[in-house]
């Protein structure tokens, strides 16, 4: 007889779930935006309508490890901007820590942002560009409640704090892809040369009264 599964412990599916999305993290490591349907599930030991009635289709599965990489690297991002130093110096690290991620990752980035040239003909129609929108607005908006929690932009604040905060992850997001692809200067490099773009008013701002600080 099956025991009564504990409060808060995962269940069966949820478990599989994991699971198969490790199992893809391992084939989009080693493919990158080549990772197919099939090598996922024959990585995962199963045959591809199992992998398909778990997420649906790619897009179901796409969408399930932008999540994954989304919270991890959401997660990093506010470590960064909560780390005990001078509000510059934290400016540099978000900036670093989303650089460094992509470039620790490539593979993983290269398939959330870029399509498949030569993809399989049963996943021609799948537009990478059409999920990955979704994601770079995700990251704008969380950037821009940081910042709406803890600048004081004075009247207007809030839209203020969007458009910084989908202006930031734009630049980080089309620095960091041309940087990933060409290498022309060191990681470091970048970090000063985007913090300095960005310095201007973020310099002279004051903390809100009631917010955290940055």
């Amino acid at each position: 007889m099956e025991t009564t599964q504990q409060a808060g412990e995962p269940g069966a599916a949820e478990r599989r779930r994991r699971e198969l999305l490790e199992a893809a993290d391992r084939v989009v490591l080693r493919d990158g935006p080549k990772a197919s349907m099939n090598a996922i599930a024959a990585e995962a030991g199963i045959t591809k309508p199992i992998l398909y009635r778990h997420f649906g289709d790619k897009a179901g599965l796409y969408q399930a490890l932008a999540v994954r990489h989304t919270d991890a690297l959401l997660d990093s991002l506010r470590a960064a901007l909560d780390a005990p130093a001078e509000r510059r110096r934290r400016v540099e690290a978000t900036l670093d820590t989303y650089l460094a991620a992509i470039e620790a990752r490539p593979q993983v980035y290269r398939f959330l942002m870029h399509p498949a040239e030569d993809s399989h003909s049963a996943e021609r129609g799948f537009d990478v560009g059409l999920h990955s929108a979704p994601l770079l607005r995700r990251l704008g908006e969380e950037l821009a409640k940081v910042i709406g929690e803890r600048v004081d932009l004075g009247r207007g604040g809030e839209r203020l704090a969007r458009v910084w905060g989908h202006g930031i992850v734009g630049m980080m997001h089309a620095a960091g892809d041309w940087w990933l692809g060409e290498r022309p200067c060191e990681r470091a490099e970048l970090v000063a040369g985007l913090t300095d773009l960005l310095w201007g008013r973020l310099s002279s701002a004051g903390n809100r009264v009631d917010g955290p600080g940055f």
